[in-house]
């Protein structure tokens, strides 16, 4: 079911949530097609053309997503130059444990203190997903400034052997600063569109680790990793990215023509440019960071924003859509404005 989420909305709504800070992580190892190619039979050609990736980041077994998290969270309350917040929201699907949430103990590094802090799993649209939270918390007026966090370990649950999931797969992190503010303000989140279907859960899962499956003994070996049915995931990334992403300019007042800048989750090139020409954006307006981070799920958004506006790609004034989908199945969309003055911290 689709819903949209307009803190401007009903009696009594409050501020908007101000994109003000923006940071990011990505671990120092390099992992290139050629390294992977000899062990999954496979070929640089084949995963450049199919999925656009030409390398991908992966963490050091000692660094953790939580580890990752406080790196780029660090960074955004420098850019948005800030030293506290009032709330952490860390959108991931690989936790450093499944008991406790993995928020607390960021927000327990960065030294924030006894702050509300808790994660948001939504696949590789956790990132919106936990934007959506922050606007409903900040335009109630339950927190003044919230930091959202998108983090990554994709390669503590991919299988290396398997050709089909082992070459899309990146480590990261990125995270936002967003702060109560008027609507008019560039910067401002507009109304976010969202929804999921269950009745596709096992298009992208992970079977072992949860209650559903305790009852099997011994677990085998391949259930600890994501398995994914690339095609039906393909057709339904592009149908349901297109209808969010039309529904959230419809929402914010915008044509699809004024649209400066699609940043789209980066899953597979293929897909954003069937996405961008189904909305009739010229894929040169669609910014990519496929080819050097692969697909980093919920890490995905914030390390495009963070180096689109590095790369001049975002301009104050532009008017930028954001969408991802990703496992569950969920989706998400949203718009801003490009602001003034924010210099994202990497």
């Amino acid at each position: 079911m689709r819903q949209v989420l307009n803190p401007s909305a009903g009696p009594g709504a409050g501020a908007a949530a101000v994109l003000t800070g923006l940071g990011t992580w990505l671990p120092p190892h390099r992992v290139t097609n050629g390294d992977l190619c000899d062990r999954l039979d496979t070929s640089d050609e084949w995963i450049r053309e199919r999925i656009g990736i030409v390398e991908r980041r992966r963490a050091d077994p000692a660094v953790s997503t939580g580890d990752m998290a406080v790196e780029a969270a660090s960074r955004a309350m420098a850019s948005a130059g800030v030293a506290h917040v009032d709330a952490v929201l860390l959108a991931t699907t690989t936790p450093d444990h499944r008991c406790p949430a993995t928020a607390p103990w960021v927000a327990h590094r960065l030294g924030l203190g006894p702050v509300a802090a808790f994660d948001v799993t939504a696949g590789c649209s956790g990132f919106l997903h936990a934007g959506a939270v922050a606007a409903g918390l900040l335009a109630a007026g339950t927190a003044r400034r919230v930091l959202v966090v998108g983090a990554e370990t994709m390669s503590a649950v991919i299988d290396p052997d398997d050709r089909a999931t082992a070459p899309i797969f990146g480590d990261g992190a990125g995270a936002a600063v967003l702060e109560a503010g008027p609507r008019r303000l560039d910067g401002a989140l507009g109304p976010v569109v969202w929804g999921s279907d269950g009745s596709l859960a096992d298009a992208i899962v992970v079977p072992a680790g949860g209650t559903r499956e305790r009852h099997r003994r011994p677990v085998s070996p391949g259930d600890v990793y994501v398995r994914m049915r690339g095609n039906e995931v393909f057709r339904h990334a592009v149908r349901r990215m297109t209808r969010a992403a039309r529904d959230a300019a419809a929402a914010a007042g915008w044509e699809l023509s004024e649209v400066d800048r699609l940043i789209a989750h980066q899953a597979n090139h293929r897909i954003n440019a069937a996405v961008a020409d189904a909305l009739g954006i010229p894929r040169g307006d669609a910014p990519s960071n496929i080819h050097e981070v692969g697909n980093t799920a919920a890490a995905s958004l914030p390390l495009l924003l963070a180096d689109a506006a590095d790369r001049g790609d975002l301009k104050p004034g532009h008017k930028v859509l954001l969408v991802a989908f990703g496992s569950g199945l969920a989706w998400a969309a949203t718009t801003l404005v490009w602001p003034s003055g924010l210099s994202p911290r990497r």
